[in-house]
């Protein structure tokens, strides 16, 4: 029997997945590693973490599962999108890598923008802005304030790719990842060499690009001594998190669509045809299923509102729970359920750490507009996952916008657990709304993918049909729909009211904070 091993490199550990040829999990084993912050918005880790993170995890789940290095047949990599690493001539990391969640290149990020031509020229090169979570503004960043590691630069590298380049000795990228570094054309699936040349970067940093379930390398013999793994097993590109967690849990078909409630809250659509929003208010990308794209929206603070209500808010919730021996979210949930759709003319912005999809807008935050004396807990508890559902309704909305057709909604995170969140988010999206048995994430779609690239399966398609299979479906009901569509406006209405406020306000703290 072939097993697979699907290795995630995220942003607090490394998470490794041994899973049969028909999906069963026989081993999962996480290694955290630390965040590193050296000024406030700032975030960056040391590449030396996730290496030797992997190799703990690798001998970690081989162990748990009950099996040997010589039973795995194929390997995929996922990890988290747009941090840089930077290699130097003798392939040494130069410094620690910006990750995803930096905020330090607000500069270079207006400066790239003018620089290439606008935002139209940005979305006919890469299909994309060059936000500051994104892998372009990281490198002119080192060129703008530590000219002299610049200068040392040879080989830029994600997360996962300097992982795959450690297992393997491969220095190559994958088409899904590339598509958030802001230098990538998306739509021909190649680096955009047109845009090097505007930002004045040189090719020779960009490493080959091949498919997510294509070869990129094998595990060499000095990494099968260390893990107990056979040398010679093939790695696959793999993917960024959020292509394998949409290829583990069956999106790759169009009209079918992920909804991801964590912290931040994702909204993933496979595409056949390349779609890009006119005003680049989601993210156009290419998918780990070869030559197939999706479209992306991402808010920043999904669950995370949620978490904040609970720490801040809940605390008779928190209390209950206790007692109780159940989840503090479920006995919000029961409180919200109290309260009528709409709560009563009370509307939660969900925007606590700004906002990335539809409004890219680092000052929005996050209000409760219409509070009065009628209300209670119940009306807080019901608004605030009302808020955060109409959020992730804004990235439906821009896709239906570009002529996606959504047939069914797959939820994931937070937002599967609760039969009250699904029927919400059915009736607030208009489309049933189910859950799949795959709950291990983006690792096991990057399995999948290990084992398309070793021949156990023919196709990522129907490798993910085949073992993804519906458990749950919450049906929209007519009547909910028509309320939550008034509602939505209202909500829709409010950041462009408040959009000037929100900058005042954040001009303000910055003066009284110096």
């Amino acid at each position: 029997m072939g097993l697979l091993l699907g290795l995630d490199i995220g942003t607090t550990g490394v998470k490794a997945l041994v899973i049969d040829d028909s999906g069963h999990t026989l081993g999962r084993h996480t290694v955290e590693y630390p965040l590193l912050i050296p000024k406030p918005g700032w975030a960056e880790q040391d590449p030396a973490t996730w290496w030797t993170a992997t190799i703990t995890a690798i001998g970690s789940v081989l162990a748990e599962a009950g099996v040997k290095g010589a039973d795995i047949a194929g390997i995929g990599l996922s990890g988290q999108m747009h941090s840089s690493v930077f290699l130097d001539e003798h392939d040494e990391v130069i410094r620690p890598a910006l990750l995803w969640c930096d905020g330090r290149t607000t500069k270079q990020r207006y400066w790239i923008t003018e620089r290439v031509g606008g935002d139209a020229e940005m979305r006919r090169l890469v299909s994309n802005p060059p936000l500051e979570g994104f892998t372009l503004p990281k490198v002119i960043w080192l060129r703008d304030e530590e000219p002299a590691n610049f200068r040392r630069l040879k080989t830029l590298l994600l997360p996962k790719d300097y992982v795959r380049f450690r297992l393997t000795g491969e220095k190559l990228m994958e088409v899904a990842d590339a598509s958030g570094t802001a230098m990538f054309d998306v739509a021909n699936r190649v680096w955009s060499e047109e845009l090097m040349r505007k930002v004045d970067l040189p090719m020779d940093i960009l490493v080959p690009v091949r498919e997510s379930v294509a070869e990129c390398g094998r595990i060499s013999r000095d990494v099968a001594a260390m893990t107990g793994l056979r040398e010679g097993i093939p790695v696959a590109g793999g993917g960024g998190d959020n292509a394998c967690g949409a290829v583990g849990t069956g999106i790759v078909r169009e009209g079918r669509v992920l909804a991801s409630l964590g912290t931040s809250g994702v909204v993933f659509a496979h595409t056949d045809t390349v779609k890009v929003d006119p005003d680049l208010r989601a993210h156009t990308n290419c998918h780990s299923v070869p030559n197939r794209w999706c479209l992306m929206g991402v808010m920043l603070s999904a669950g995370g509102s949620l978490r904040w209500l609970r720490d801040v808010v809940a605390d008779s919730e928190r209390a209950s729970a206790s007692q109780s021996g159940q989840d503090p979210y479920d006995v919000m949930a029961e409180e919200a359920a109290k309260a009528p759709i709409g709560s009563e003319g009370l509307v939660f912005l969900p925007y606590l750490s700004g906002e990335r999809t539809p409004h890219r807008d680092a000052n929005a935050r996050g209000a409760f507009v219409g509070l009065s004396l009628r209300h209670g807990r119940e009306h807080l508890m019901r608004c605030v996952f009302e808020g955060i559902t109409f959020g992730m309704r804004d990235s439906l909305s821009i896709m239906r916008e570009l002529g996606l057709h959504i047939s069914e909604i797959r939820a994931t995170g937070g937002g599967a657990r609760s039969a009250f969140w699904r029927q919400m988010q059915a009736d607030v999206y208009g489309v049933p709304v189910v859950t799949v048995n795959a709950s291990e994430g983006p690792a096991f779609g990057a399995a999948l993918m290990g084992g398309v690239c070793s021949g156990m399966f023919s196709d990522l398609a129907d490798a993910s049909d085949a073992l993804v299979k519906i458990v749950s479906v919450s049906e929209p009901i007519p009547s909910n729909v028509s309320r939550y569509e008034e509602w939505y406006e209202r909500y829709r209405a409010l950041y462009p009211a408040l959009k000037q406020e929100f900058a005042n306000v954040a001009t303000m703290v910055e003066k009284h904070s110096q």
